[in-house]
C-alpha cells in the first residue's frame, strides 16, 4: 500500500468489515473503518509503511497513513493537534509534552543505526575514529587525506580533495541522534554544534537534503561527500558506510546485530524516554523511535483505533523490525507501554 499525501484527520466512515474478528479480542473490529494519519520522523518511515500494509490486512477497518516530513515537523504537528499521532527519533522534551493539550504518550517503536555515510572515490572501508568523526563535522578536518584520516586508514590511498559534509536541511532526529553522539565523545563538537535536530553546523558549509532520501541522495551523486542516514537508507542506495569507533576502542561497522548489541542495556523508565549518546559496546550511533499519541481523543472510536494500531506494532509488528534493519523494543517494555496505552487513552 503505497502512503497517502491526502490531507492530515481525513477520517473514512466505509461499511463495518468483520474479517479481522478472527484475529480474536487482540485485534477485535473497530466499530466502523477509521484512517490513522501520522507524520514525522523519516528514520521509521520505511518500517512505517510496512506496518500500514501489514496492518491493513489484519484489522480490515483500520488504515494507517504515515509521512516522513523529520521528527521536527513530527513534533510540532503533535504540539499542534494537525495528526492522529506523531513521529521522532527524538523524544519529546518535558517543554513540548507541556505543550500538548490533549496529553501525549510516548510509544517506543524500534530502534536503530545511523550510519556515517560516504563518497570518496577509490576507498572502500574508511575508518573513523572518536577523534576524526567529530572533527570532520566541526570542520577541523578538511581534506581527505588529512594526516588524523590516514592514521585511522594505514595504507589506504586516500584522495587529496575536500570533504564535502552533507546534512539534514530539516529538523531531524536523525540529526539528533548523530549529533547527540557525537556531542557524547566531543567537547570540542559539544561546544560548537551540540545536540540537535536542527543544529547551526559552525565550521563547515555543508550541503543539505531533505529527510533521510535527500541526504542519500546527495551522498550518492557528489563526490568527496560525507553525511549520516538510518541504516537502512544505506543499504537500500548502495551507499558505503565508515566503520567507527566505539567506547571499547573497537571499530564497528552499522548493522543490525551491531546496534542490538548497542542498544541491549537500555534502561526504560515510566515515560519510555532515553537518550543514547555513547553505548557501552556495539555500533555506537545509535538510537530510538516513537510515535507520540494523544490521552485524550475527540473521537471514541479514534482512541479505540490508537489502542490497535499501538497493540499491533508492539505485538504482530515487531517480527518486520528486523526485515528492515530495525531493532525489536523487548517484549516487557512492549507490554508496559500496551498497557499504559490501554489504561490511559480515552
Amino acid at each position: 500500500m503505497n502512503l497517502s499525501n491526502k490531507t492530515l484527520n481525513r477520517v473514512v466512515t466505509t461499511s463495518v468489515v468483520t474479517a479481522a474478528v478472527a484475529f480474536g479480542p487482540l485485534f477485535a473490529a473497530i466499530a466502523q473503518a477509521e484512517t490513522l494519519n501520522g507524520a514525522g520522523a523519516t528514520f521509521p518511515a520505511p518500517l512505517y509503511q510496512k506496518y500500514a500494509q501489514q496492518i491493513k490486512k489484519d484489522i480490515k477497518d483500520l488504515n494507517i497513513n504515515y509521512q516522513g516530513i523529520g521528527s521536527g515537523g513530527g513534533v510540532n504537528q503533535t504540539i499542534a493537534g494537525t495528526v492522529d499521532f506523531g513521529g521522532s527519533d527524538r523524544a519529546m522534551t518535558d517543554a513540548e509534552i507541556a505543550k500538548v493539550k490533549q496529553g501525549v504518550i510516548l510509544v517506543p517503536t524500534a530502534g536503530g543505526a545511523v550510519s556515517v555515510v560516504y563518497n570518496a572515490p577509490g576507498v572502500s572501508n574508511l575508518k573513523l575514529s572518536r577523534k576524526t568523526l567529530p572533527a570532520i563535522f566541526t570542520g577541523e578536518i578538511k581534506n581527505w587525506n588529512d594526516p588524523k584520516i590516514k592514521a585511522d586508514n594505514p595504507g589506504v590511498n586516500l584522495p587529496n580533495t575536500p570533504i564535502k559534509t552533507v546534512v539534514r536541511a530539516d529538523g531531524s532526529g536523525t540529526t539528533f541522534i548523530f549529533t547527540n553522539h557525537l556531542s557524547s565523545i566531543s567537547a570540542y563538537f559539544k561546544g560548537r554544534v551540540g545536540a540537535n535536530q536542527q543544529p547551526n553546523w559552525v565550521g563547515i558549509n555543508p550541503l543539505k537534503g531533505k529527510g533521510n532520501p535527500g541526504v542519500a541522495q546527495l551522498v550518492g551523486r557528489t563526490a568527496g561527500s560525507i553525511g549520516y542516514v538510518e541504516y537502512d537508507f544505506a543499504v537500500k542506495n548502495n551507499l558505503k558506510s565508515a566503520v567507527v569507533q566505539n567506547k571499547k576502542g573497537e571499530f564497528v561497522a552499522p548493522s543490525l546485530q551491531s546496534a542490538n548489541a548497542a542498544l541491549s542495556n537500555v534502561k526504560f523508565p515510566a515515560n519510555y524516554r532515553v537518550f543514547i549518546g555513547d553505548p557501552n559496546q556495539g555500533y555506537p550511533i545509535v538510537g530510538l523511535t516513537w510515535i507520540m499519541v494523544y490521552k485524550q481523543y475527540k473521537n471514541p472510536a479514534k482512541a479505540q483505533a490508537v489502542k490497535q494500531m499501538v497493540e499491533w506494532i508492539l505485538t504482530k509488528g515487531q517480527q518486520y523490525n528486523d526485515d528492515l534493519n530495525y531493532t525489536s523494543i523487548p517484549k516487557s517494555v512492549a507490554n508496559s507501554v500496551i498497557n499504559t496505552v490501554k489504561t490511559t487513552v480515552k
